[in-house]
């Protein structure tokens, strides 16, 4: 059978959404998915280091879930998780577990779930966005097309509800199963606000609170019960999980107007392309003028980068991006105040510390 690449750039989108999963450029097809790059990729920061050798089997275990008789679905795996990242989710799972004093390995196996829960989202909102690059690289969606990327995030979407069982706690699976169903909320809630101008703040935040905070706070909270957390712990745990989410969704959407697209791994003006009225933009339509208003409004109905330079030098004049980045230090700082019910420990110390880095990084 001949293999049909990708076609070139600025070639139809729908042809390529609507290519057979089977046709797929013959240098990936031949990846492996017991990739060495990924086996020996434990993120180099002091964070992680508490837990390297536990990041170190979550490696493994990744890469032993990612079987499958599909070639195509362990090669489209192994790419969009060998894309890197920071990895927060399962370090959440590591670093509450460990925290409270977690024994044996079911851990490895909860952090795994997470990661893979992460994943298959990636892979869906990549499609839905229609992006084209994550982290530095193509989107798998833009390798192989719309149908098997959807397709394999399913896949891992159900692979991680069967380490769910493996896990054996039906109250995990009661927080991770309603998690899922927020999320999913959260995704659609964010669809439906595209091209929308009359977005407030509020439901700027109770979006980003289902789409991105939830699996924050699930991996933290998840982390705990495994633990065997006190309901004081249990709760802190969780509600750390949800402030540093929200931070870090924030910082998120202000590198959308103020970073550096090599930095990030996406383009500066993404947002405002997708037509997503983001808190910079909520923000700067209410503290500027009615004419500044008006121009942003257009922006988020139209989407696009046509007006790209005209909002960038808005969202700085009404300082929508220090507002946007003082909302992202409280919610930092909420976090900071749940650890405060955990004992004294390198674990703990690692996610004071994350909590500090998710509004100084710039990427």
């Amino acid at each position: 059978m001949t293999l049909t690449p990708r076609p070139a750039p600025g070639a139809s989108r729908t042809d390529a959404a609507r290519r057979p999963h089977h046709f797929v450029d013959a240098a990936f097809m031949s990846a492996n998915p017991s990739s060495p790059q990924l086996e020996n990729a434990v993120p180099a920061s002091p964070i992680h280091a508490v837990v390297a050798e536990d990041f170190a089997a979550v490696n493994r275990t990744i890469l032993e879930q990612l079987a499958s008789k599909v070639p195509l679905v362990e090669t489209i795996g192994q790419y969009i998780i060998d894309s890197g990242g920071k990895r927060l989710r399962p370090l959440l799972v590591l670093l509450a577990a460990r925290s409270l004093g977690v024994e044996g390995d079911r851990h490895i196996t909860l952090a795994t779930l997470i990661e893979f829960m992460h994943t298959s989202t990636l892979l869906h909102d990549d499609v839905v966005d229609e992006s084209h690059m994550r982290r530095g690289k193509a989107t798998a969606n833009d390798a192989w097309g719309n149908a098997p990327s959807v397709l394999v995030g399913d896949f891992l979407y159900s692979r991680s509800f069967q380490m769910m069982v493996d896990v054996g706690s039906m109250r995990i699976m009661e927080v991770l199963s309603a998690a899922t169903c927020t999320i999913a909320e959260g995704e659609v809630q964010q669809l439906t606000n595209v091209g929308n101008p009359d977005v407030d703040e509020a439901a700027y935040f109770e979006t980003i609170q289902g789409k991105t905070a939830m699996l924050f706070e699930a991996a933290s909270h998840s982390g705990a019960l495994l633990a065997g957390a006190t309901p004081e712990q249990e709760d802190a745990l969780r509600l750390y999980g949800r402030y540093l989410g929200l931070a870090f969704q924030l910082v998120d959407d202000l590198l959308d107007y103020q970073g550096d697209a090599e930095a990030m791994g996406k383009n500066v003006g993404d947002d405002l392309a997708e037509g997503k009225p983001t808190l910079p933009l909520i923000q700067a339509m209410a503290a500027g003028t009615a004419e500044q208003a008006k121009v942003v409004r257009q922006a988020i109905r139209q989407g696009g980068l046509e007006r790209l330079d005209e909002v960038l030098a808005i969202v700085g004049e009404t300082g929508a991006l220090e507002y946007t980045r003082a909302k992202a230090e409280e919610m930092s700082a909420k976090a900071l105040a749940q650890l405060d019910a955990l004992p004294d420990s390198p674990y703990r110390n690692s996610m004071a510390e994350l909590a500090r880095l998710a509004v100084e990084r710039r990427n």
